[in-house]
């Protein structure tokens, strides 16, 4: 069998004549024949289209030697069947090669020609079985959604090497469509694994005009939902590249926050896209490149390496044609001087043309020159990708035809169980075979779905700089559909170099991730990767990062300071802090002076002060006072059910006492000056017995007071946290408000009846009169117990206690040095006037 390029010819003068032509790029005559396309080229140049003259044919720009490789895969292919004594004995197949430009409309003249035979211009009228009986392509899934539906009609089954739509699932719009390239759902979500996995949360979206980008974005967007994945921005890049579009896609990329961009394109549409990017000088974007383009050997030159390297993709599973690269060196102008496609191929490669036309932009070569592995587009064949799913479509269609053949007479699958003709095979009957074929190939089991899917495999690729500054893919990792969910992803993180030569993986956030101890509050109007970090409020907290909401600490619990951690609250009383030891200071010194005023009387009991004063009354007052200063000192300290107990029934029944005291020496002074009238016997009843009387009855009815309240509802220890939330306030609660405020108020009573008494005996005859001191004393107890109503009751827990230990300290002091301290200035420092003349206002003048 021989290759050939069929040039246009003269057409003789007929009845019926072809207008055009298109003449395909390779050639060979077969039993069987299929079809290939391809794009050859990357880009077209649209003729002008003004209806006065018949518009010339599209001319295709760009020549792309990967996509060469990829036709010359497919006949090394077919040359392998046919030399193969096992596979299709006794036959040999045929094949049509055709360029596509990576265009749907030269696609759609692409397809519409490989339906003819050979040669456009010989081709019989159509009857019988088509002369084609596959056709292997197309590259882009615009351009293959083209051709699917102009072969429908014939039923003839295509096997795309490189298309991935997920729009090609619908056996209803494309029944005859098979492919070796996974469907996109599966890319897309290895996409959303991929962005999940490293927690990029703000992302932006490139896509090219057509099927294949408008289907894979939204299959994206919808395996995003229920992730934390946001998308900045959504950017389309034309079909027909139009650079003043490409610059406004580019300036919405710069003024993003968004550092990781996902492109679903093809490499037609990216190679003039990257061109103009390379220019604008923009760094710093982290590319997540589609099967597409990650494995486009055109980027691999030096200059890419700057503004692509560490683009991290998923391609499509390379594997080992071995042949290959003997063969791709065969392909030389000398081999095809007239074949226009190997011309470009040198062009591309060299840089001169290899023939000597005119006008030529290119210096003449001799077309002898040797391929070298820096040709790397052309003969990059150690890990072929899309190559090797050529490679496996035509062995697809070889092994189907093959088991179409073997068919047995009466055990055939069609109709009446019969097998196809061998000399008349219709297309649908080949692709009843397609659909259920099954072989292996290097070790790889190759099989299609009932949708005309093959197995859903990737390789993870990074580009990393190779050792001539060049970009080189690197293998990093794979996705395998075929397992359990959750356990398809597996990258090696450590040998992945990122954007900008970075071993850390970017950052793509629309907001820094808000710490343990904050939640995250949702910007209005903006996506829910945006948003604001707030501080949880006092008793709550989030331990972990991104919390949406932060929980409550239990009852016993606070937050701490970072508001991470529930600790146990603070339990705060009255303790021997700097409060409590300031109170027990005064509390004492009260009680040793006390003592002390107690000592000095009983030193000068005899003296006429000290006897003129009542001096057991005195002694009594001096008692009840020492035991009201000591009895401060149970308010310090953590309650119990004992010291909350005691703790107003000692204040209460002492205080009682103190007043009680003071209240018969108020009735003797009264009675004492009142009895110097003549005729008066009061005194006869305010003897000593009678004073004890009073003092004893006045106190026991304090006395019965508290017991009632220690049986009904005696105070008892509790915990406040209503008062601030962040502690347990340890208090006496007074069990019963009622018996509280009935003890104080008695003594309140007996206060008032003192001041009462004294105010009335204030002007009474006499040097030392004791009821004007006795009124002081009683002014200044009730201004100290008004002032502490309110106080106390404002006050919580340990303020509480300091502020009624307080109130008892400052009553105690006041009734010490009211009462006590003119005589003790008298008895220390004035003896001259300790007499009973000076006293009662006698003494000679």
């Amino acid at each position: 069998m021989t290759a050939y390029f069929i040039s246009p010819s003269p057409s003789a003068a007929k009845v019926c004549t072809l207008q055009n032509s298109f003449e395909p790029g390779f050639v060979a005559e077969g039993d069987y024949v299929i079809g290939g396309i391809f794009p050859l080229h990357y880009n077209q140049e649209m003729p002008d289209l003004n209806c006065t003259y018949r518009p010339p044919t599209v001319k295709c720009n760009g020549f792309d030697p990967r996509a060469f490789r990829w036709a010359q895969t497919m006949r090394l292919a077919v040359e392998e069947i046919n030399q193969n004594t096992e596979l299709l004995p006794n036959y040999t197949l045929g094949y049509k090669i055709f360029d596509s430009c990576a265009y749907p409309l030269t696609g759609q003249r692409a397809a519409l020609a490989v339906l003819n035979g050979l040669s456009e211009d010989q081709s019989p009228m159509c009857s019988g079985a088509s002369p084609l009986l596959a056709v292997i392509g197309e590259s882009g899934s615009a351009q293959s959604i083209v051709v699917s539906r102009i072969l429908q009609p014939f039923r003839i089954p295509m096997i795309s090497y490189f298309s991935s739509c997920a729009c090609f699932t619908d056996r209803i719009k494309y029944p005859t469509f098979f492919r070796v390239i996974p469907n996109d759902d599966y890319q897309v979500k290895a996409i959303a694994q991929l962005l999940v996995r490293f927690n990029w949360t703000w992302v932006g979206l490139l896509r090219g005009d057509h099927e294949y980008g408008r289907f894979a974005v939204q299959g994206l967007l919808r395996e995003l939902q229920g992730t934390k994945v946001c998308v900045a921005y959504q950017e389309m890049i034309p079909l027909l590249y139009n650079r003043q579009k490409a610059l406004e896609i580019m300036q919405v990329m710069r003024s993003s926050t968004a550092k990781v961009v996902v492109v679903f394109s093809a490499e037609g549409e990216m190679t003039p896209f990257l061109r103009d990017y390379m220019t604008q000088n923009i760094t710093g974007i982290q590319w997540v490149a589609s099967e597409a383009w990650v494995t486009a050997s055109v980027f691999t030159g030096n200059e890419y390496y700057p503004y692509l390297g560490g683009t991290v993709g998923f391609g499509i599973r390379k594997g080992h044609i071995s042949r290959l690269s003997d063969y791709l060196l065969t392909v030389n102008p000398q081999m095809y001087p007239n074949n226009p496609l190997v011309q470009e191929l040198w062009e591309a490669l060299y840089g001169c043309s290899p023939s000597l036309s005119f006008g030529s932009q290119f210096p003449p070569c001799s077309g002898q020159e040797s391929l070298l592995d820096q040709h790397s587009a052309y003969m990059n064949t150690s890990s072929p990708r899309v190559a090797y799913n050529v490679y496996k479509a035509v062995y697809a269609i070889a092994h189907s035809l093959h088991n179409l053949l073997l068919c047995q007479p009466d055990q055939g699958p069609f109709l009446n169980n019969s097998c196809a003709q061998s000399n008349n095979i219709h297309p649908w009957q080949l692709q009843h075979y397609i659909q259920e074929v099954t072989f292996s190939i290097a070790g790889e089991e190759v099989n299609f779905d009932l949708k005309g899917d093959s197995i859903p495999y990737y390789d993870i690729i990074n580009w990393q700089r190779g050792t001539g500054g060049n970009i080189e893919f690197v293998n990093v990792g794979l996705f395998d559909g075929t397992k359990p969910a959750g356990e398809e992803l597996v990258i090696q993180e450590d040998r992945i170099v990122w954007a900008g030569h970075q071993s850390e993986v970017p950052v793509s956030v629309c907001s820094a991730s808000c710490l343990p101890g904050s939640r995250k509050a949702v910007r209005r109007g903006e996506p829910v990767c945006c948003f604001d970090c707030v501080p949880c409020d006092s008793g709550k907290i989030s331990n972990q990062t991104n919390s949406i909401e932060c929980t409550f600490c239990p009852e016993d619990f606070w937050s701490n300071n970072e508001r991470t951690a529930c600790i146990p609250k603070k339990v705060e009383f009255l303790t021997y802090d700097s409060l409590g030891i300031a109170l027990t200071v005064i509390s004492v010194v009260g009680a040793c002076l006390t003592i002390a005023v107690l000592a000095v009387f009983f030193h000068h009991r005899n003296t006429a002060i000290v006897r003129v004063n009542n001096s057991e009354l005195s002694f009594f007052i001096l008692f009840a006072l020492t035991l009201c200063f000591l009895c401060s000192l149970v308010f310090i300290g953590e309650p119990t059910s004992w010291s909350c107990m005691l703790r107003h029934t000692a204040f209460s029944i002492t205080f009682s006492l103190c007043i009680s005291c003071i209240l018969g020496k108020t009735l003797v002074v009264l009675a004492a000056f009142t009895a110097t009238r003549p005729g008066d016997n009061i005194m006869k009843w305010l003897g000593p017995k009678q004073q004890r009387a009073i003092i004893f009855s006045c106190t026991l009815i304090q006395v019965i007071i508290c017991a009632a309240w220690l049986i009904d509802a005696p105070p008892y220890p509790s915990q406040n946290t209503q008062y601030e939330r962040s502690k347990i306030i340890l208090e006496c609660s007074v069990g019963s408000s009622l018996a509280f405020w009935c003890v104080l108020g008695y003594i309140g009573l007996q206060a008032c009846l003192c001041f009462v008494l004294a105010f009335l005996a204030r002007k009474l005859p006499g040097n030392f009169n004791e009821a004007k001191f006795i009124t002081f004393s009683m002014l200044i107890f009730c201004a100290v117990w008004l002032a502490f109503i309110p106080a106390y009751i404002s006050s919580p827990g340990n303020y509480a206690d300091a502020v009624e230990s307080f109130a008892i300290l400052a009553s105690s002091f006041g009734l010490l040095f009211c009462l006590f301290a003119p005589k003790c200035y008298i008895i220390l420092l004035k003896s001259e006037k300790n007499t009973k003349q000076h006293l009662m206002g006698k003494e000679k003048k």
